[in-house]
């Protein structure tokens, strides 16, 4: 490096990047070239809208999802790096969230998005409606408090949280899920709710209502006692008027009864839009898409009131035995088998006789059905009667893995608006209705879907809507469904939409409901911090916010804590102390007292609030850096003063002028070292209270000099007030005292 052959080029300051010149893979350096200015190029005025760029070679960057020409972050530093701002704010550079468009875009536009995180709580016009916000928040959280709980006390260093869980059972079920769709069926009553987010509300309906039906169990006489009652009376009248006892295998059929209901229910309103859509004079296609929703008395009636009637005989016996089944797959087979021309028969006749037949992919080539209406053709046509739910949902399954069932999609994307749907994957995200089947078939053990399953993708096009499903999680949880605790996405979700609804109190609450997780003992204490915290001014300012965490058992200190640095943050240091001390953080207390507080009270006189707050501290002194520096000196202050004030003799070692003199010298000591300890932390005001101090101790230490036993004692005195911090014209007068008495002495002695 001694030995350059030129001498080093000045670094330039770097101008604007005006154009792109790929280098030639044989240079030595292999990377992006950002050239400069060409100076036999003519200079363009540049605008504010970002630089002027003309893509002619693809970057590496271009390829990404930000689809720049130049990596801005790397050319321009932390200029233009990607920073999330308070509810939601986005700033980046490069292409819009969620843009569809392929088109390169100029690095140096900059981009302030806000995340739609409240867009649950929006009408269709995009605003926030205080009647969407209790129903998709208040009113189920609300529901979900009243529900039984179980607490587990968790230690977090010198305090402890009381860890909440929902404990149920699934003789409640029922209740429970009907308690939930009365919510939102109010919900579906107010005015202005979009059809996107009206369809996702029926799922959750559905879905409820799926719960109910897979994993309840009926109440018989001999769990009444167990459960309890009001009354014995009230008992013997549930003995008498209840159901009877149901046996295992009649629960397994009556639970296939239900979801039959259930299937039925849902797909009715997909079979009446194909229906209505359909050529009156096709009745046998009618009669068909009748059948995918099971309306067998509709499809019965029809084909009767066209005259025929040996179909509507057959349509009678449809999933009904298999022995009426086999006959008609044996009549298909001897037609095929003799010759039969089929071109004589109607295709959608003969597919009803292969729908009668159980034959339901050779029946339904012709019709797209979707997946929950394949699923009742394979329960009601196909599989015998008295086949269990498992067996049907795993049937299902291994149709699905083989490619010859379609895919159970989620409702969204099944039947609701394309615009809604961005770069959703179909395949990827199933409907939380199979999930739910798998999870009922395949037992707690065995299921392994949990974090797909509790995605918002599985039940709405949102994917920042945890509000229900959190819910669904919490219950289906408590009856024993599952038992999971690393699904702290679902958990972080609803928290989100909480805090962005400044709904701080419930945002805690939920946290409160994460399970205790070995690996991270110290989650929920982290994050009920950090709400408290960041939202001190949401929950402070409302009563009833705080009442609410504080009956959660979160700690009283926490609490103080937040709001000491919410008020230190916004000047406020006289109740930042106030709360500084309340959540005994005894150092930054003092602090703030020697620093801010007690000069101020001290000049004005209020002496009475400057000896309580200190006195507050004193026992906990061993605990604070410079005590005896900080607020002891206002301590020492009071009670030397006190000891030396005329005609109070509380101290009885400074019963004599030389141990006045001595105390009264330490403390002078003691101020200035703080002074030089302090330095430039303490303001002009608390310099002058030092000083208003140590004027009042040396005025009422030369007040007794007379008393001295000795001119030499007395002489003492004022080596002390020499010492003080005092104004210089105080000291001169001090000065010429001090003159005048050593004139005497020295006159005694000639005499």
């Amino acid at each position: 490096m001694s030995h350059r052959s030129s001498p080093p080029v000045a670094r330039k300051t770097p101008l604007a990047l005006l154009e792109y010149h790929p280098r030639s893979f044989d240079s030595d350096n292999h990377g992006i070239l950002m050239a400069q200015q060409n100076k036999g190029m003519p200079l363009k005025k540049l605008k504010a809208d970002g630089f002027q760029l003309e893509l002619k070679h693809e970057t590496p960057v271009t390829g990404s999802h930000s689809r720049n020409i130049v990596d801005a972050g790397l050319f321009m530093g932390r200029s233009f790096r990607v920073g999330w701002g308070p509810n939601g704010i986005l700033v980046h550079s490069g292409t819009a969230v969620g843009s569809s468009s392929s088109r390169s875009v100029i690095s140096s536009l900059i981009n302030v998005e806000k995340v739609a995180i409240d867009k649950v709580v929006r009408d269709d016009n995009n605003k926030v409606t205080e009647e969407l916000v209790n129903f998709s928040f208040d009113a189920p959280l609300n529901l979900h408090k009243e529900l039984n709980h179980e607490t587990e006390e968790v230690g977090v260093g010198s305090f402890k949280l009381k860890l909440q869980k929902v404990v149920s059972n699934r003789i409640m079920l029922p209740e429970i899920c009907r308690s939930y769709i009365d919510i939102i069926e109010r919900q579906l009553d107010v005015p202005g709710i979009s059809a996107s987010a009206r369809l996702v509300l029926m799922h959750q309906v559905m879905v409820w209502e799926l719960i109910k039906v897979l994993f309840s169990e009926r109440e018989n006489s001999g769990q009444s006692k167990s459960l309890g009652a009001d009354s014995e009376e009230d008992m013997m009248q549930d003995t008498k008027e209840g159901p009877p006892e149901v046996d295992l295998e009649a629960r397994t059929l009556i639970r296939r009864a239900e979801f039959s209901c259930w299937l039925q229910e849902s797909v009715y309103h997909r079979v009446q839009e194909e229906v209505s859509s359909l050529d009156e004079f096709n009745y046998l296609k009618h009669i068909f898409l009748l059948l995918t929703g099971r309306r067998l008395d509709h499809s019965v009636e029809l084909a009767a009131s066209k005259g025929d009637v040996r179909l509507a005989c057959l349509l009678s016996q449809a999933g009904g035995s298999m022995m009426s089944r086999s006959d008609v797959a044996r009549q298909l087979h001897l037609w095929r088998i003799n010759g039969l021309d089929f071109t004589f028969i109607e295709k959608d006749r003969i597919s009803l006789y292969e729908l009668l037949a159980g034959n339901i992919h050779s029946s339904s080539h012709d019709v797209t059905v979707d997946w929950k209406r394949f699923l009742g053709l394979l329960m009601w046509y196909q599989l015998p009667p008295d086949t269990s739910l498992p067996a049907v949902f795993l049937t299902y399954q291994d149709l699905l893995d083989n490619g010859k069932a379609p895919l159970p999609v989620a409702i969204y994307i099944d039947e609701g608006p394309v615009d809604e749907v961005t770069s959703s994957s179909t395949e990827e995200h199933f409907d939380l209705s199979y999930y739910l089947m798998l999870l009922y078939a395949s037992g707690a053990s065995k299921f392994c879907f949990l974090k797909t399953m509790f995605s918002a993708f599985s039940s709405t096009y949102d994917p920042l809507d945890y509000h229900m499903i959190w819910h669904q999680r919490e219950v289906l949880e408590s009856v024993g469904a599952f038992s999971s605790n690393d699904l702290q996405v679902l958990d972080m979700g609803l928290v989100s939409q909480l805090l962005c609804q400044g709904k701080c109190h419930w945002a805690i609450y939920v946290v409160l409901h994460m399970p205790h997780h070995d690996d991270y003992p110290y989650l929920q204490a982290t994050l009920i911090r950090e709400i408290l915290f960041q939202y001190c001014e949401s929950w402070s300012s409302q009563e009833s916010q705080r009442q609410f965490i504080e009956e959660l058992g979160v700690p009283l200190e926490w609490l103080n804590e937040a709001m000491a640095v919410y008020y230190n943050y916004y000047g406020d240091l006289s109740k930042a102390l106030e709360h500084f001390l309340e959540c005994a953080n005894w150092q930054k207390a003092h602090t703030i007292f020697v620093t801010s507080v007690a000069h101020k009270r001290f000049l004005s006189a209020n002496h009475s609030e400057v000896w309580t707050l200190a006195t507050s501290m004193e026992n906990h002194k061993s605990e604070i850096e410079n005590w005896d520096l900080g607020a002891g000196i206002y301590i020492s202050f009071y009670l030397i003063r006190s000891s030396l004030e005329e005609g109070n003799n509380t101290m009885s070692e400074l019963d004599s002028l030389e141990s006045k003199n001595d105390a009264c010298k330490d403390f002078l000591g003691c101020l200035n070292d703080s002074l030089s300890v302090w330095g430039g932390r303490l303001p002009v005001e608390a310099r002058v209270a030092y000083s208003k101090m140590a004027v009042e101790i040396c005025d009422l230490l030369l007040s007794d000099i007379s008393e001295g036993p000795s001119r030499e004692a007395q002489l003492n005195c004022f080596d002390a007030v020499f010492s003080a911090p005092i104004p210089e014209d105080l000291r001169s007068n001090h000065l010429q005292d001090a003159v005048s008495l050593f004139t005497c002495y020295l006159s005694e002695i000639a005499s």
